[in-house]
């Protein structure tokens, strides 16, 4: 998994270039605040989550996916909705910011992530949420299953749901990467 960081595609290129990776998985875990920000740290919660402007912040951390998407440096698109970790989300609907990036996601050929790890976060829900996964099968976008595991007791945590989660988005397939070539698995 590779941090998604404006002006580090040369580095990513040569990455790449160096070892015969299965994939590479692109995240966004910072957006341009002024600075570099790693809005998914838990020691922002009550400090700069509390002060930002959550539409903004919706609009700065999705610009930076659809360049990620763009930049076509990434097999996997990981967790896309990351940015609703603790539970901050604009008001209204969500499709607004979901639909463009759905656009480019789809134009790169790029595979989205169905990441179980948000069922164990404050916002209680995979990433990416349910509406976001419907626009990418209907959008033709390919799905991996992952529950980007940072302990080996959370290796393939809650895979029975997101394969349902995944089948009532209307997928029947995951898709499986070996040396960057895609094969597919009934998701049964």
């Amino acid at each position: 998994e590779c941090d998604w960081l404006p002006g580090c595609e040369a580095w990513i290129t040569d990455l790449r270039d160096r070892y015969d990776w299965d994939y590479l998985i692109g995240s966004v875990h910072y957006i341009n605040d002024g600075e570099a920000w790693d809005f998914d740290n838990p020691k922002w919660v009550g400090s700069k989550w509390a002060e930002a402007d959550v539409e903004q912040v919706w609009k700065k951390y999705w610009q930076s996916y659809i360049d990620m998407a763009d930049s076509g440096l990434f097999d996997v698109l990981g967790h896309p909705d990351l940015i609703k970790k603790f539970g901050y989300k604009p008001e209204g609907d969500l499709s607004r910011f979901y639909e463009p990036v759905i656009d480019a996601i789809s134009a790169s050929g790029s595979i989205i992530e169905l990441n179980t790890a948000g069922w164990h976060k404050p916002c209680a829900e995979q990433y990416p949420h349910s509406e976001f996964l419907e626009l990418a099968r209907d959008g033709g976008i390919d799905l991996i299953i992952s529950s980007d595991a940072h302990s080996p007791n959370e290796v393939a945590r809650d895979f029975s749901k997101a394969i349902e989660v995944a089948k009532n988005a209307g997928y029947v397939e995951t898709t499986l990467i070996n040396q960057g070539q895609r094969s597919f698995q009934s998701l049964g």
